[in-house]
């Protein structure tokens, strides 16, 4: 049986199954350090439009190279990452709904343009405006009409500044990601020769 051809194939294909996921937990940890880079430089400006759409941006590329598990990896670490960094929110329940936007975003995004998909510029313009909205609905209603009023009670100056943050902002930076993912994310599948890892 040594030299058999079921072995050689049987051998054969566990060595691919290791290679793609030594790729994958590589391209997550890779994606997942740069976000949490990007934060931590850009915060620093105090430009929401700058961080908000870089993080889009990677959260997309997460999925559309790495398939739906990167991506919801990333869009749930980021957050809690960030928060432990001190270069997010300081408030445990806000986090949280950042991690539920963030996997909105990338399911959408996996639905439509995922790796498995048929990467089209169509599929990707609905991918960014539908992933941008809901991304803006859940943010809003989860912190803006929930956290932010009714579980952390804020006072009005502060309860303001949190829920400007956190809404009509969000979409714009939703929809810059998701733009610049239109114009990266198609070089990006090309480089990586379509490499399905996830």
């Amino acid at each position: 049986m040594k030299g058999s051809p079921f072995v050689i194939v049987y051998t054969t294909g566990v060595s691919e199954i290791m290679q793609r996921k030594a790729l994958w937990i590589t391209q997550t940890a890779v994606l997942l350090a740069l976000l949490i880079a990007v934060q931590a430089v850009t915060a620093g400006l105090g430009n929401t439009l700058i961080t908000g759409s870089l993080v889009n941006l990677i959260l997309i590329v997460a999925v559309t190279t790495g398939g739906l598990a990167s991506g919801i990896t990333i869009a749930v670490l980021s957050p809690i990452f960030a928060f432990i960094f001190g270069i997010g929110s300081a408030f445990p329940q806000i986090v949280f709904c950042i991690a539920i936007g963030n996997a909105v975003l990338v399911a959408i995004w996996h639905l439509v343009a995922g790796v498995t998909k048929k990467q089209t510029i169509i599929n990707f313009l609905v991918a960014a405006v539908v992933g941008a909205v809901a991304k803006f609905g859940v943010l809003y209603l989860s912190i803006v009409q929930f956290v932010v009023p009714i579980l952390l009670k804020m006072p009005a100056p502060k309860a303001a500044m949190v829920s400007g943050a956190f809404s009509f902002p969000q979409l714009i930076t939703a929809l810059v990601g998701g733009g610049l993912a239109i114009l990266i994310v198609p070089i990006l599948s090309k480089a990586l020769n379509h490499q399905r890892v996830g």
